[in-house]
């Protein structure tokens, strides 16, 4: 198992500012040289984006075009902003934050905390789980332990949502949340446990965004210090923003647009915590004049394997489909897509086992090899099935590498030895680095062979020996590497979370999976209730879960396995079927119909309006004048606008509307035969709110109808001729299909 993009541990610095950008393909470069302004990377899986920001962040740095200090880089995982860190370093560009959402809100809190509120910050609880337990008995709600996780949940959604306790219930309904209680219990219980938060003076993961948005909205002072101190942002994954972390990013800009956002519509499968691509997708809605550069090159996944990433999404319905990117691999050719059908769960472990058996003796290393699947309590057949067999293994989601005792245990006595290796006997006789490691962990258990068997003993046995492949990994990188220089990564390492490689065949789920990569991965358990999950209903649930398969699928390097049972249990009736996601894709079955090329198409790069043809004639782009970005109104009573479907009408859904009806029919009408042409569905013309704020705005002028949020650079040299003639009361011809 790896992170996404391989590199040595103590490469050369570059020279110079050109050389950071050796090696770089030409998209990847234009990511790296764009340092000015709005920048949007569209990044499609393997495709080098961590790479190509991180090269950008470093070369700003060494050109002297960017401050480290002035930057802030934000992920969403520790170990993801560890890698960044580690990489800017390996740039010649240390001192450049790189920070979670989280991490970055709970420095600043912390700091202002005593000048905005006064008085110590409160405790932040590390599980909210019992306080909510406490609120179910304060409210007198029984809940087992499923409806508390689920309850606790749908508090988590409503917070990063910006949902108080009185407005959950229609908030739920509006997302169509499938809610686990009755929709009053569950804002009773919301409201009781922020009660028992404030009766305790704690706080949660969430408060933590939540009151630093606070404090930056209330206290200029305070946000101008924030700003003062970073005027350049970076944003990895952006297709998983909540809406409170976008509202705290742009109460860190301010009115400034020194922005790179970088995600994948495609890659959205976090939408149950709050996450959503919108932010992504109407990027060039707030900032007109982005750049826009399309990652497709795709350096991790052999074509075979491409192919079928491409083939799920080609089938994909809605409005991230529509900007899906076509990858296209730069590797050798490799085996196709392996399908089998099981008679029941545990013949597909079995089966599973018995390639992993073959593949290990022919060489491929355990920890190239992953076992991926739809939900947690899938695991237990395989972790039995692989123990059965004798194969080492690893359930990425347990215990976190660095906190288990013997690792903690173990990085001590590399401390200690490290400090007094000469009055170490242990250390006699040993000089380099691997030597050393292998003597000093053999007192704490770590032994040349591997314990027979599995369970605890060899879990144990599995995480030293992590520690003394990496210390071989090191020393191979630098052979001047002392003891000391391998406890200090190590320490950076324990900080970001970046785990070492166990030398065991990784178990984890689809979810937990996003961001790694193997040589091999089984996709087990592919079958109808499973993949989609029984409870996705709606199309927008149904199209996660193939964007979740997707995820899956490119996280092979090479091989790929795919595989279902056709009953549960052994004797059970054979009535599963195999996933819908893979009808037409998988031998001997049939489509149930695709789609051509979505908007993300090919890669490249996109200017702003700024760069386009000016003039006003049919089918030339209105420039448009890059302007200081500001706060969204509502045009009738003049609140701040944060959901992206008001900010398109630029008024509040209940706000009365001065729509042109007999414009907005006509609209609708001429957008069904345009649908009805391309054989898409209507809302990928335009939306109903497209449609309503041209009705409401009724433009005269090309520049009118391309600021329109929805319209967009692409639409616009579409359509526009057609909207506006019909704003202006023409009738449109039937012309030509385009083509």
């Amino acid at each position: 198992m790896t992170a996404a993009t391989h590199s040595p541990l103590f490469p050369r610095v570059p020279d110079s500012p050109d050389a950071v950008l050796d090696g770089l393909d030409p998209e990847q470069r234009a990511v790296a040289t764009a340092l000015h302004g709005p920048v949007c990377v569209l990044a499609g899986a393997g495709t080098g984006k961590t790479r190509a920001i991180t090269h950008r962040i470093a070369y700003g740095v060494r050109a002297g075009i960017l401050q480290p200090s002035s930057v802030l880089a934000v992920t969403f995982t520790n170990r993801a902003a560890g890698e960044m860190r580690g990489r800017l370093r390996q740039l010649g560009a240390a001192g450049v934050q790189a920070r979670t959402f989280h991490s970055a809100a709970l420095r600043q809190l912390q700091y202002f905390w005593p000048k905005a509120v006064g008085g110590p910050l409160p405790r932040i609880v590390d599980r909210k789980i019992q306080l909510v337990a406490d609120a179910a008995a304060a409210s007198r709600i029984r809940l087992d332990r499923n409806e508390l996780r689920d309850v606790t949940a749908e508090i988590e959604w409503s917070k990063v949502t910006q949902t108080v306790p009185g407005d959950y219930a229609a908030a739920a309904a509006k997302a169509s949340r499938e809610a686990p209680r009755d929709p009053a219990e569950i804002a009773k219980l919301y409201e009781a446990y922020e009660e028992i938060k404030r009766d305790r003076a704690v706080i949660d993961f969430e408060d933590v965004l939540l009151l630093t948005v606070g404090i930056l909205q209330d206290r200029r002072d305070v946000a101008e210090q924030v700003r003062a101190q970073y005027q350049h942002f970076v944003v990895d994954e952006y297709q998983d923003v909540s809406p409170l972390q976008q509202r705290l990013l742009e109460l860190w800009l301010g009115d400034r647009d020194d922005l790179c956002v970088v995600g994948d519509a495609s890659q959205t499968i976090y939408s149950f915590t709050g996450a959503t691509p919108d932010h992504l997708l109407d990027f060039r809605v707030r900032h007109p004049g982005a750049t826009v550069v399309k990652l497709v090159r795709d350096y991790r996944s052999t074509p075979q394997v491409v192919h079928l990433a491409n083939g799920l999404l080609s089938q994909a319905r809605g409005r991230a489909a529509d900007h899906r990117l076509e990858l296209v691999s730069q590797r050798p050719a490799g085996p196709e897509p392996s399908y089998a059908d099981y008679a029941d769960e545990p013949s597909e472990a079995e089966g599973a086992a018995r390639h992993v058996r073959a593949l290990l003796d022919a060489g491929v290393p355990a920890a190239e090899i992953a076992i991926l699947f739809r939900t947690n309590s899938q695991s237990e057949t395989y972790e039995q099935a692989l123990a059965d067999a004798g194969i080492p293994y690893q359930l990425r989601g347990a215990e976190r590498f660095f906190d288990r005792p013997e690792v903690r245990r173990a990085i001590l006595a590399l401390r200690a030895a490290a400090r007094f290796g000469a009055n170490d006997s242990r250390l006699d006789d040993v000089d380099d680095l691997p030597s050393q490691v292998r003597a000093v962990l053999s007192g704490e258990g770590w032994t040349a062979e591997p314990p027979a068997g599995s369970g605890a003993v060899r879990e144990r046995w599995e995480s030293l020996a992590a520690l003394v492949h990496l210390a071989r990994d090191v020393a191979a990188a630098g052979p001047a590497v002392t003891l000391a220089d391998l406890v200090a990564e190590l320490d950076e390492r324990a900080g970001a979370q970046h785990a070492p490689t166990v030398q065991g065949v990784t178990l984890a789920s689809l979810h937990s999976a996003k961001g790694l990569e193997w040589d091999v991965v089984f996709l087990v358990g592919v079958a109808e209730g499973m993949m989609p999950i029984s409870y996705a209903k709606t199309d927008e649930q149904v199209e996660e879960e193939r964007r979740l398969l997707y995820v899956g699928v490119t996280r092979a390097r090479e091989r790929l396995f795919v595989s279902w049972a056709l009953s549960r249990s052994p004797g059970g009736r054979p009535n599963r079927r195999p996933s819908r996601f893979l009808d037409g894709l998988r031998p001997g079955s049939t489509a149930a119909g695709s789609r051509s090329g979505g908007a993300g198409g090919a890669g490249g790069v996109e200017r702003g309006f700024g760069s386009a043809v000016r003039g006003g004639a049919a089918g030339a782009v209105p420039a448009a004048r890059r302007t200081r970005r500001t706060v969204a109104r509502c045009k009738v009573c003049g609140r701040t606008l944060t959901e992206a479907g008001e900010m398109k009408l630029m008024r509040c859904e209940d706000c009365p509307s001065d729509m042109d009806e007999g414009l907005y029919e006509r609209l609708r009408e001429w957008r069904a035969v345009q649908a009805g042409r391309s054989g898409q569905p209507a809302f990928c013309v335009f939306t109903d709110r497209t449609l309503m704020a041209i009705a409401e705005t009724v433009p005269e002028e090309p520049e009118e109808l391309a600021r329109i949020p929805g319209v967009g650079m692409r639409k616009y040299k579409r359509y526009g001729a057609d909207v506006l003639a019909i704003c202006a009361g023409q009738e449109v011809g039937e012309g030509e299909e385009e083509v």
